[in-house]
């Protein structure tokens, strides 16, 4: 009898061991924790024969690249030794049930004070490809910013070759003076900021600017091989397009979604988009300029007209001596208003397959995007009035210019039933009808302040045309989307037609991004479904446009139960 006990006993247990292996191959235990310290601090740094203290992460700058795998977690603990007020976006991470981790400073948390801190802690689900992390706390974005790269679960595989290098490639800009003060300065006067002195690319400006030459940034490659390029736009105020001399590149990937690939002499990168390039090293061994330029779609706007350069440099034995010490090739940018070329590059964005694209739309919205004035109340002196005919430059949708609240973030408001922080009354419509795209009255262009927000129920179908406006000027308007990948289903000039423009929309393949480019005196219509609960905030990547209010949020209910509810928040949230 004991000999059948222990029979039946060791039957058990392999049974439970083969329980236990089948579970484990159907799950396998690769996602990974990784932690990191991030200390925010002035750091002092030269560029362009000057130096000055700029904030960093970690004394880099750019900052640290995170690198994860889809299904892995991240807990960062942010230190603040800088003097400003800072906090960390997670750019494109859909942050589901985790808003308290997503970073917009007064929306979803208060900021992180002098000598605080705050550990953001999240989980990758689905996404794999190129996004970026930055400061969402006045203008520290513009150099508190890095590269986080999400590759395939262990085991999977990109669904193009694997390339022999991966390069990120952030762009960005620098001034000469603290960003800060610039901005603050611009507030206190109500004019437009002063704008950069330079574009850089890994934080050198590169060989075409004054004191640059030996900080150039050099890609390495070797003759035949294939490189991927995350091309990331981090610049401030700037979009930007990119190109490398006498190379095509074939554009796999677009804010951490697979594309079709097609080829390319050039891409347009908005700030806050990113875009994934393949590269082959098929030209005569030599060493070729990366060159970044602006695109500027306002007309007569002030803007920084120069150009930042790095150098792909072949490494074959055929490229040494006298060819290491030739100039580069430069390659042939567009000019900086070629709408043309922008517009051509962003319709070719197709999805790599088939995409459930919403279809039963529960809520369908209209937004109008762009800029205005404000009359300047009469206790303020000309020198606060610097704007157009002595008023004070403001930005709206739907002639709502957005105010963040300053004694708690919204979502802690929310979640706390806390009163009179914010009303969701935001409008699904214009309040007033007009010729968007065409000689907009002066009546128009004062906007309301207010911090009104968009109430969605959990899981309803989602579609938004995004109008761009003619009032002050008309100007191509990244807009970010946090918390959420949308598809972008059209995109077109003019004023939005119902009729006439339904007709365009690709509900096929077309490309899911978190930010997109609403062209210049156009329209773009985005579709999503709202099954990530919270308070998100979408707003203009264009940091001095949402620094005058280009921007609202939506609150997203609870649906049913605890996988459809946010989770509760961290107990070293920061205080305001």
């Amino acid at each position: 009898m004991e000999g059948l006990e222990k029979s039946k006993m060791s039957v058990l247990l392999g049974i439970v061991f083969l329980l236990f292996v089948a579970h484990s191959s159907a799950f396998p235990a690769y996602s990974k924790v990784h932690n990191h310290n991030f200390v925010v601090e002035a750091t002092p740094v030269k560029r362009l024969c000057k130096s000055h203290n700029i904030i960093t992460v970690n004394g880099q700058y750019p900052g640290p690249t995170l690198e994860v795998n889809d299904g892995d977690s991240l807990e960062v603990n942010v230190v603040n030794k800088s003097p400003y007020n800072v906090t960390i976006h997670w750019h494109g991470i859909r942050q589901m049930r985790t808003p308290w981790a997503d970073g917009p400073e007064f929306v979803t948390q208060c900021p992180i004070r002098p000598g605080g801190s705050y550990t953001y802690r999240f989980t990758i689900q689905g996404q794999e490809g190129t996004l970026w992390w930055h400061a969402h706390s006045s203008w520290l974005r513009a150099s508190v910013y890095g590269a986080l790269v999400i590759y395939p679960k262990q085991g999977s595989s990109y669904p193009f070759p694997k390339p022999k290098r991966e390069v990120p490639i952030l762009l960005g800009e620098w001034w000469n003076a603290n960003p800060i003060d610039v901005i603050r300065e611009a507030t206190r006067t109500g004019g437009s900021p002063n704008v950069s002195d330079a574009y850089t690319i890994n934080g050198q400006p590169g060989d075409l600017y004054n004191c640059s030459s030996n900080g150039t940034t050099v890609i390495p490659i070797d003759s035949g091989e294939t490189s991927l390029l995350r091309v990331i736009n981090a610049a401030l105020n700037q979009e930007l397009f990119f190109s490398v001399a006498q190379h095509k590149l074939t554009v796999v990937g677009a804010d951490a979604s697979y594309l079709k690939p097609f080829s390319t002499s050039v891409i347009m990168v908005g700030p806050g988009q990113t875009t994934d390039v393949l590269i082959t090293a098929d030209q005569p061994p030599a060493r070729y300029y990366i060159a970044a330029k602006p695109y500027q779609s306002a007309q007569g706007a002030p803007f920084d007209n120069t150009t930042t350069t790095a150098i792909l440099e072949y490494g074959s034995p055929s490229c040494s001596g006298q060819c290491a010490l030739k100039k580069p090739v430069m390659p042939n940018l567009p000019a900086f208003n070629d709408t043309s070329t922008a517009t051509s590059f962003s319709q070719s964005l197709r999805s790599l397959r088939k995409v459930p694209v919403p279809i039963g739309i529960d809520e369908n919205l209209f937004f109008t995007v762009g800029l205005g004035l404000n009359k300047c109340p009469p206790n303020f002196s000309s020198s606060q009035c610097q704007g157009p005919n002595g008023t004070r430059f403001t930005a709206s949708m739907n002639n709502v210019s957005f105010v963040l609240p300053s004694n708690f973030s919204i979502l802690q408001a929310h979640h706390q039933g806390i009163p009179n922080v914010f009303t969701t009354d935001f409008p699904a419509n214009p309040p007033v009808k007009f010729d968007y795209t065409g000689n907009v009255s002066r009546s128009l262009w004062q906007p309301i302040p207010g911090t009104r927000v968009y109430k969605l129920r959990y899981g309803s179908e989602v579609q938004i045309v995004l109008q761009g406006t003619n009032i002050q000027t008309a100007e191509n308007h990244p807009i970010h989307l946090h918390g959420y990948d949308f598809y972008i289903i059209a995109e077109g000039f003019g004023n939005f037609d119902p009729k006439k423009d339904s007709s365009k929309f690709n509900l096929v393949d077309p490309p899911m991004r978190n930010t997109v480019g609403v062209p210049v005196n156009g329209w773009a219509v985005i579709r999503f479904v709202a099954d990530n609960p919270g308070v998100w905030i979408m707003h203009c990547h264009l940091d001095v446009h949402i620094s005058w209010g280009l921007a609202m949020a939506f609150l997203v209910e609870n649906g049913v139960g605890e996988l459809q509810s946010i989770e509760p928040p961290p107990s070293d949230l920061p205080l305001c």
